[in-house]
């Protein structure tokens, strides 16, 4: 069974304060090379001289054995007392931070000591491509030996309570890089104090693998220098594509992620989910139209997906989107024909009205064309009229439901479609629906009588001649003549 105290050595503790070296939180920012309280037996470590260090034997707060080193031999001047760790492999690290739990017994508290007495020590380490150590190499010295630190007592303790427990218990973290070879050894030298060096713990800070900005960056060791930065690219993580420069992060010396470059979104027909961790496909009956942070929507009416991961939805049957419609905008269908025509026929004129339909085809841009036949004074086929036709305000794209036609010819049958069109009617495999209207010019007067001839001419007289109009619309009964001297109004 360990003793508390041995040999007149400094006793063990077993406060809670081991349980930190576990902390998961902080074990997600660094990877342990070596650990004296995961030792299931004797560590071993190198003491010289033999009557310096001491390994003991105590108990942690969860009463399980642990080993220590403790040294006491201030009572004799000129102390250089060395313990080495075994060879420890840095893994890659390029700094190496040593974590050391120790307590040290007040000089003033020990009766009759020297004034040799300390309350200090010294960290040093030595760089090595392989365990090359022995009991006299390196020597036992500064250089070859790289001194970290001294190491002081922010507390130290006079005296032991009933159970063997030390009462002060210091814990103090150094660093030291870069580190290029492929391991090293710890040394500890003691030059004349009473402590105790509970545990050492050896490790390296990374930055964990994340994700973020929808990139995923991996695993990344902290540089060599406690100010450095690291940067770390970034790799898009699945359905997600780079949106801006090449996507960075930076690892810090503490093995935190800073300074995010750049970042990744989403595809289209893939939404943010996880907090931004994963692109997911778009639910049936939802869709995306583009890359970026926005979430799938459901589908417009009238409109429907066949698959996940949809970047837009297709109309059903019977309803169509033009080709200037946005993807979140409804499906629609052509309009139904115009209602309750009205046609008013002024001699070779005629005025049409109407009322809308009843269903627009759930558009805004409906319009109207006019579709003109002309069928004959007979009962012949009905044919397209011809350019001599004049619609006002025109025949194609009214706004409005009413047209005014002129020029039409007499006496003559006529059939007028007028159709009801919008931005869709062109999508779809159907003539428009149209309302139609037939009727019958009336008498018009003749057309002007386009050449006069003068056939004799007197002092005081003059005869003309002229021709029958083009058009005469009917039986011409006479003639009105105007005529006007020179320079004067017409009379």
């Amino acid at each position: 069974m360990p003793t508390p105290v041995q040999n007149g050595h400094v006793p063990l503790c077993r406060r809670a304060g081991l349980a930190a070296l576990l902390n998961p939180l902080l074990q997600r920012f660094l990877q342990t090379l070596m650990d004296s309280t995961t030792a299931t037996a004797e560590l071993g470590w190198t003491v010289h001289p033999p009557s310096g260090w001491e390994e003991v034997s105590g108990y942690d707060e969860n009463m399980n054995t642990i080993r220590t080193y403790q040294v006491c031999n201030v009572f004799e001047s000129n102390q250089n007392n060395w313990l080495r760790t075994k060879y420890i492999r840095r893994r890659g690290a390029h700094r190496i931070h040593v974590e050391m739990k120790f307590s040290v017994r007040d000089c003033s508290s020990i009766p009759n000591v020297p004034g040799s007495c300390k309350e200090t020590f010294n960290l040093y380490y030595f760089e090595s491509d392989f365990d090359s150590a022995t009991k006299t190499f390196p020597n036992w010295m500064e250089n070859p030996w790289a001194k970290v630190d001294t190491i002081a007592a922010d507390e130290s303790f006079s005296q032991v309570d009933l159970g063997g427990r030390v009462m002060k218990i210091n814990t103090e973290v150094r660093s030291f890089g870069p580190v290029s070879k492929n391991g090293f050894y710890l040394a500890f030298q003691d030059y004349g104090g009473c402590m105790s060096l509970i545990a050492v713990r050896v490790f390296y800070r990374k930055c964990p693998r994340v994700i973020q900005n929808g990139a995923v960056f991996q695993e990344t060791l902290s540089g060599a220098e406690s100010t450095s930065l690291v940067a770390a690219r970034g790799s898009c993580i699945t359905n997600a594509e780079e949106v801006d420069v090449p996507i960075k992060l930076y690892c810090n010396g503490d093995g935190e992620w800073l300074v995010p470059i750049g970042r990744c979104m989403c595809k289209a027909g893939y939404e943010s989910v996880e907090n931004g961790t994963v692109c997911r496909g778009c639910p049936s009956g939802t869709f995306k139209a583009s890359q970026g942070d926005e979430g799938c929507i459901h589908c417009p009416i009238n409109s429907r997906t066949t698959s996940e991961g949809a970047t837009n939805c297709v109309c059903r049957n019977g309803y169509y989107r033009a080709d200037s419609d946005p993807l979140d905008m409804p499906c629609t269908t052509i309009p139904s024909a115009p209602q309750a025509v009205i046609s008013s026929v002024n001699e070779t004129s005629l005025m049409l009205e109407w009322t809308p339909p009843r269903d627009a085809g759930g558009r805004e841009d409906l319009v109207y064309n006019i579709i003109c036949k002309s069928c004959g004074s007979g009962r012949g086929a009905c044919t397209r009229c011809g350019d001599n036709v004049q619609f006002s305000p025109r025949q194609l794209g009214l706004t409005e439901p009413r047209i005014y036609i002129s020029d039409l010819l007499a006496h003559t049958q006529y059939t007028f479609e007028i159709q009801a069109v919008n931005g869709v009617t062109d999508q779809s495999p159907f003539s428009p629906h149209f309302a139609s209207v037939n009727i019958t010019t009336n008498q018009a007067a003749p057309s002007a009588v386009s050449i006069m001839h003068q056939v004799s001419r007197t002092v005081d007289s003059i005869t003309l001649s002229w021709s029958q109009p083009d058009q005469p619309n009917g039986v011409i009964l006479d003639y009105e003549l105007q005529f006007f001297e020179k320079g004067m109004r017409s009379r």
